[in-house]
């Protein structure tokens, strides 16, 4: 299965501020490091799209510099730098540093959110899960966590839980990316079809209007049997990404149902050639 649309939130770097605070003492007793510890602190922080290298550079500075940091800027700093690491796609360093930044500081959530979104990169899903499961433990108002746990269950193909997950993201930060289309494909596939048709809707209204929430709107039409809506929403998926197996798979199914017989098998075969499981996960969505 194609990963729906905002699975797996990196929590964005700690202003660049906090970690000034934090390390505030040490520019007042080394003044004239105030200039290097003022770009560190900026790179690590990822102001202005800093590319991930820099701000690897910045962040090991600081920690390297740890006497003069404290324990909670470190662990900052460790957070950071593993975001870094993790936009690389080094996910084992990134995992050594959120691990890192957890033990400086076992109460800073980002960094246990940022560990399940590494894990979920390597498709180590129960780890993933874990990782989610203690951020929420932290903070149990923290939307993305709800939301990327979600996108775990979405793997291993628990939609109830999946759907649950995004019901709080969606109490809880109803403007992050994906939510919508992420509880309208959950839904769509437990057979919830108008709740999932208005989440699929809310999300296009908003501008989120990309590949998977076409195609998991043309899988709630393929379900209803309108097919004519479907076969365009399905379109509309494959002009955006000419090779999700998903839409192309159900766009020939829906015209197979209205008698295209050799456009629907030409879709079909040409899912197959990307995703050779397509038709068991279709089985799976319920769909014949």
């Amino acid at each position: 299965m194609k990963p729906r649309a905002g699975t797996g939130a990196i929590s964005g770097p700690a202003a660049a501020l906090i970690l000034l605070l934090l390390a505030s003492a040490a520019l007042a007793q080394n003044p004239k490091q105030k200039g290097g510890y003022l770009r560190d602190i900026g790179l690590c922080s990822g102001l202005n799209h800093t590319p991930a290298d820099a701000r690897i550079g910045a962040c090991t500075a600081l920690i390297d510099a740890g006497q003069d940091v404290t324990p909670a800027g470190l662990a900052i700093a460790y957070n950071n730098r593993g975001n870094a690491y993790a936009a690389k796609g080094d996910y084992d360093r990134a995992i050594g540093d959120f691990d890192r930044s957890i033990e400086l500081n076992p109460t800073y959530t980002k960094p246990f959110n940022n560990r399940g979104v590494a894990y979920f990169k390597k498709r180590d899903y129960d780890s993933a899960t874990e990782a989610f499961d203690q951020a929420i433990k932290l903070n149990p108002n923290y939307g993305e966590a709800f939301a990327n746990r979600a996108g775990v269950y979405l793997r291993k193909n628990d939609y109830a839980r999946a759907a649950q997950d995004y019901d709080q993201a969606i109490r809880l930060e109803p403007n992050l990316d994906g939510v919508w289309n992420g509880r309208c494909w959950s839904r769509a596939i437990l057979g919830a079809l108008q709740e999932a048709l208005q989440d699929c809707n809310k999300a296009l209204q908003s501008g989120s209007a990309n590949a998977a929430t076409y195609d998991s709107r043309g899988l709630i039409y393929l379900k209803t049997g309108e097919l004519g809506a479907a076969i365009n929403d399905y379109s509309s998926a494959l002009r955006i990404d000419p090779k999700l197996a998903s839409a192309l798979y159900g766009r020939g199914l829906a015209r197979l149902k209205q008698g295209d017989k050799s456009g629907g098998n030409t879709d079909m075969a040409a899912a197959k050639a990307i995703q050779g499981s397509i038709g068991d996960d279709f089985t799976r969505y319920g769909v014949q």
